[in-house]
């Protein structure tokens, strides 16, 4: 049985570094200031030889339910509703404030067992505030420093006595090769305020990332998992991209970090751009980074249904897209609208091909059957009077389609003539969108070294 835990509290009183410390790396955005968490974050949690599911939420706070603040908690609540059991976390150097004893109603109502987390507690400085927590009724607190790593044999031994009747150890049966359904990574990018939370809000039917009319509204990177079309996906929404220069908070760089991170993680990226410009210049920033680091890419025009539905709309984004973008010619671009729907059955349709192409292989002899028409039709240039000669191509892998091409003086071979190669491969091997490598690798000469016979 897969046992849920989450981790609530005041803000600013370390739970998103105990939750990195759980899941073993750092995966949540930790900083000195309030609030940074918004969005619930789950994660595979370990303590000792207890495996676990383990939610990172945000911090509880009074506030109107319509508010910034009342959404968060109301996310929040939503994660102690789905949790077996709940680390209520306080600070010990501040002890329980009055907000922590409000909230603690909240814990002891859910019924769910409930081990009560002083963090900070390294030094004498924790010692009265770990004291006082026992006002709070929810049993004895829990010294830890979750910065320090210390004290979780302590939250070990709570954990096992809060739930002596649920499985927390991992199944033990594994599934038979080929029964995981292994997901597919998509994570979704794009400049602020696109609709990014929105989006996968929609697609995977229910208010599980925070929105708001606001900029800069996600700052994590959040992972959800659904199900659409036959297949599991693993969607990661991201915080809103905006030109370096103006990116100045250390908070936003972390942000940004994150969700360079969740690039470099996905297979697909979906780059989201706001419906009511063609594709601009950050976009295309954010389209070549995406080219770079080699990830399948599909573009989504969002906010549609504010968009004035003129004849021939889409058909100007896919022009301006494929002027913006030649590195990517044929691009899927899909118009989408996270508020009404419109557009989604399409969107995971392009999703799945262009996974698909991502991971096309092309056989070696219809390979090389391309490549002497291509160079009957187009030889390569002589190079300082001395012909080039290109011997054979092959693939080497796939995601992305990666080829090797076999030839003399590879160093001097024209860019102008690469990219006529990478071109003519996406046309007749169709591989619309996709980013193609083509390495040059020069032939080993087996005399090279060998002295000349003296007739």
């Amino acid at each position: 049985m897969s046992v849920t835990i989450a981790i609530v509290g005041r803000p600013n009183v370390g739970k998103s570094t105990l939750f990195n410390r759980l899941v073993g790396r750092r995966v949540a955005l930790v900083d000195d200031r309030p609030g940074v968490t918004r969005d619930r974050r789950e994660g595979e949690g370990r303590l000792g030889d207890l495996d676990f599911k383990v939610v990172d939420t945000a911090g509880l706070e009074e506030s109107a339910p319509g508010s910034m603040s009342g959404r968060m908690r109301a996310q929040t609540e939503t994660a102690i509703a789905q949790a077996d059991a709940i680390f209520f976390m306080i600070d010990a150097r501040t002890g329980a404030t009055p907000v922590d004893r409000a909230f603690a109603e909240l814990a002891r109502k859910s019924g769910k067992p409930v081990v009560v987390v002083a963090n900070k507690s390294e030094g004498k400085a924790g010692e009265a505030g770990r004291l006082d927590a026992y006002g709070l009724g929810l049993g004895d607190p829990i010294p830890i420093s979750a910065e320090h790593n210390e004290g979780l044999s302590d939250l070990y031994d709570a954990l096992r006595g809060a739930l002596p009747r649920l499985a927390l150890q991992a199944d033990i049966e594994e599934a038979a090769p080929g029964e995981k359904d292994h997901p597919i990574r998509v994570a979704i990018v794009g400049r602020p305020n696109t609709g990014k939370s929105t989006l996968v809000n929609r697609l995977i039917g229910e208010d599980r990332l925070l929105t708001a009319p606001e900029a800069g509204t996600t700052r994590d990177s959040i992972a959800v998992d659904f199900k659409s079309h036959g297949h599991t996906f693993r969607l990661f929404d991201t915080a809103g991209l905006r030109r370096r220069s103006r990116v100045e908070e250390k908070l936003e760089k972390l942000s940004v970090a994150d969700a360079l991170n969740a690039v470099r993680f996905a297979e697909v990226v979906v780059v989201l751009i706001g419906g009511e410009h063609p594709v601009e210049e950050q976009d295309q920033r954010i389209a070549d980074l995406i080219e770079q680091e080699g990830r399948a890419i599909v573009l989504a025009v969002g906010k549609w249904d504010l968009n004035q539905k003129r004849v021939g709309a889409i058909s100007k984004f896919r022009e301006r897209a494929e002027h913006k973008l030649m590195q990517l010619k044929g691009v899927p671009l899909v118009a989408v609208s996270g508020l009404t729907g419109e557009g989604l059955d399409r969107l995971m349709r392009a999703i799945l091909d262009a996974y698909a192409v991502w991971n096309k292989r092309v056989p070696t002899s219809a390979l090389n059957r391309w490549f002497e028409a291509a160079l009957d039709t187009h030889p390569p240039p002589a190079v300082s009077g001395r012909r080039l000669k290109l011997n054979y191509i092959t693939q080497a892998k796939s995601r992305p389609p990666s080829f090797v091409l076999f030839c003399t003086r590879a160093d001097v071979l024209p860019d102008a003539y690469k990219r006529y190669l990478v071109n003519s491969l996406r046309e007749n091997f169709e591989l619309p969108g996709t980013p193609i490598r083509l390495t040059l690798r020069e032939k080993v000469n087996p005399f090279a070294g060998r002295k000349k016979k003296q007739r």
